[in-house]
């Protein structure tokens, strides 16, 4: 496995597949991202960090089965590894650290 430190993209598409559950395949985890952030997610980008994030033992992928309305072509679906599930707890760990040492920061309770 290679490192499982995570850029910032990389975060949000790991947290969009969890968020999907069996149904995070490129074009779902594009339109999941886009509601979420408002930035528009280029499909090629996404599938180089899908790819990236395989490669690092973060998610691992499956076919699913040919359909009609693809035209007879399969989806590649995608699913967070324990690896993936580690690697994001830990990130939002260090998130929240971070978070909570900035002097006079707290937005709890603020209009």
């Amino acid at each position: 496995m290679k490192g499982t430190n995570l850029g910032e993209f990389e975060e949000l598409v790991l947290l969009t597949i969890a968020a999907l559950i069996s149904d995070a395949y490129s074009v779902a985890i594009c339109d999941e991202l886009e509601k979420y952030t408002g930035r528009a997610a280029k499909l090629g980008v996404v599938h180089a960090v899908l790819n990236r994030l395989e490669e690092k033992g973060l998610v691992k992928s499956r076919m699913g089965e040919a359909t009609n309305a693809r035209g007879g072509k399969r989806k590649r679906y995608y699913e967070v590894t324990h690896a993936g599930k580690v690697a994001l707890t830990r990130s939002k760990e260090v998130r929240e650290a971070l978070w909570r040492i900035i002097p006079g920061f707290n937005l709890e309770g603020s209009v």
